[in-house]
């Protein structure tokens, strides 16, 4: 529907934005992708190939119209990680992204696409921030004129003092020129002439004309690229199947955070399965061509919108116009300086680091401090889907004890005075003289009254408060009547509170039991202890009853 509109409404002006937002995001991408390439281990080529196949079918067949995709900060560190743990070979590097473009498409097909909203936002900046700071270490060597270093951050920390002790000149003086083009070109120039690619025209001619001595980027293809087997052998795909999850989740979790900027700056809503749908047949397509994965690109995205692209052409445009390039570019780009790329990223890896939020740390609830520390530490030094994944389980952990507090806030256990509630007896003396020995007011039935929703988070809390309040009582009424949701560990409590009453001779009243509560407690046949007559629908049903059970006569 969205698609049949964007369509009926598509006018010259609508063209005019794609075309300029297209070959903006082009200009733009180009040195990313190229600096991607080269970090991810797999060549400069690659990355501009990423760029084009995932650029275009993302673009065609994704569910965020204005979205720009191709290689992205975390996919290039974890197309590293593939490389220097997980491939011998090439081609098995290439086949851990395909399956990973199945694996998306697939998440998008079982719709699991909506779930990524729910990832909390300590997380996500710890993440980001951990991708930020291994981008910065990783490019310290190049920058310095050394050789990359095998592994991740922790090996390139280990190689800086051999650095160090041979460092290249003018590498480092290329690498901070071009950085500080990045740093200090002027916003207004940006829009015509992008800030990356000015610095990586500054850090080329400085290499080309004079300080030669640098390291290049070298030889590279031209022309179209080829076909890249995967290989099928059974120990290649079984070993594909780790790596190849963790970049799914990688480029899934990088698209649809885009795609929801994307939708905050245009007003619109995307489509997260179709969105997981597209960048998987992009990834796909890229480890077909021998291109490095990617996601949706944040800067890509922003760039395309603020420059006037709106629909998928803008897009699609981009990857025609990085393909142009890649068809007579190849000669050119042999001579580029990795020192120059360096000095991109450093950039780049600055700007992914979440500063915003580092920079309200005093003000940051304690839990969340401590759940994006964990995440950010674990990405730089494990790696990246076990960080997130032990991020959302402190998370959860966290989120679990605010629910138990919200939870046991809405749980009401009172006793109930038995002149107050039971009423005077038949022959106008009160309960508390019927009752030989007892005190006035003695409180012999009690109130347990669950209101809102339980969960798993409140259970063992529940057990604790309730069952010694319910074995101090002769009668005990549980109230169900604003009970609007139990999960299984909450129905089960309800079971033990039973047992608890059975075995300390009280008497169960269950009072307004219908709707959601009743069918979870059926299902797991909790009730089947509690006789049928024992549940009432208000609370004179119960005054009456539990009369009964004290063995009171009836009120006048």
């Amino acid at each position: 529907m969205q698609l049949r509109q964007a369509r009926a409404s598509y006018d010259l002006a609508t063209l005019r934005g794609d075309v300029f937002g297209g070959i903006t995001t082009a200009v733009v991408g180009l040195p990313v992708a190229l600096a991607f390439g080269v970090a991810s281990g797999l060549g400069a080529m690659a990355g501009l190939y990423g760029a084009i196949a995932l650029g275009f079918f993302a673009a065609v067949f994704g569910g965020t119209r204005s979205q720009i995709s191709g290689p992205t900060g975390p996919m290039a560190v974890a197309m590293a990680v593939v490389i220097t743990d997980h491939a011998s070979t090439l081609a098995e590097a290439l086949t851990v992204v395909v399956m990973a473009g199945i694996i998306q498409a697939l998440l998008g097909v079982l719709r699991f696409g909506r779930f990524v909203s729910y990832t909390p936002y300590s997380v996500i900046s710890g993440f980001m921030s951990g991708v930020g700071i291994i981008i910065i270490i990783l490019q310290t060597l190049p920058a310095l004129g050394a050789a990359s270093a095998d592994g991740g951050p922790l090996e390139v920390m280990r190689a800086w003092p051999d650095a160090l002790a041979d460092i290249n000149a003018s590498a480092v003086a290329i690498a901070i020129v071009s950085l500080s083009v990045c740093i200090f070109w002027p916003a207004q120039l940006s829009r015509w002439f992008p800030a990356t690619l000015a610095a990586l025209a500054a850090g080329t001619l400085l290499g080309v004309l004079w300080l030669a001595e640098a390291p290049v980027i070298g030889e590279v293809p031209t022309g179209l690229p080829e076909f890249t087997a995967p290989a099928l052998s059974l120990g290649a795909l079984a070993g594909a199947v780790q790596p190849a999850v963790t970049l799914a989740l990688l480029g899934a979790v990088d698209s649809l955070l885009t795609s929801l900027i994307a939708d905050s700056m245009t007003r619109t809503r995307h489509n997260p399965n179709q969105e997981l749908i597209g960048q998987g047949l992009g990834n796909i397509a890229t480890g077909l061509v021998g291109g490095l994965p990617g996601a949706g690109a944040t800067v890509g995205t922003v760039v395309n919108i603020r420059a006037g692209g709106s629909t998928r052409v803008s897009g699609a445009l981009r990857a025609l116009v990085l393909l142009a390039l890649v068809l007579g570019a190849g000669s050119y780009v042999e001579s580029i300086p990795l020192a120059a790329l360096a000095g991109i990223l450093l950039k780049v890896g600055w700007d992914i680091v979440d500063w915003r939020f580092l920079k309200r740390l005093r003000r940051v609830q304690r839990e969340h401090l401590m759940i994006m520390g964990i995440t950010m530490v674990l990405t730089v030094v494990l790696d990246l889907i076990t960080a997130v994944a032990i991020g959302l389980i402190v998370a959860a952990m966290s989120a679990a004890r605010q629910f138990e507090r919200l939870q046991l806030d809405n749980v009401v256990s009172v006793p109930l005075l038995d002149q107050s509630f039971l009423g005077d007896t038949a022959d106008g003396t009160s309960d508390s003289d019927v009752s030989s020995g007892a005190a006035d007011f003695s409180a012999r039935v009690g109130l347990v009254a669950l209101r809102g929703t339980f969960t798993v988070a409140s259970s063992k809390s529940l057990i604790d408060i309730l069952g010694a309040d319910i074995a101090e009582h002769e009668v005990v009424i549980i109230d169900f009547a604003d009970t609007v949701h139990m999960d299984d560990s909450a129905a089960l409590v309800v079971e033990r509170l039973l047992d608890t009453a059975e075995a300390s001779g009280t008497e169960v009243i269950l009072l307004g039991l219908d709707g959601a509560p009743a069918t979870s407690l059926q299902a797991l046949d909790v009730l089947g202890q509690v006789p049928h007559e024992r549940i009432v629908a208000t609370l004179d049903e119960a005054r009456v009853l539990a009369r009964s059970l004290l063995g009171l006569p009836e009120s006048a």
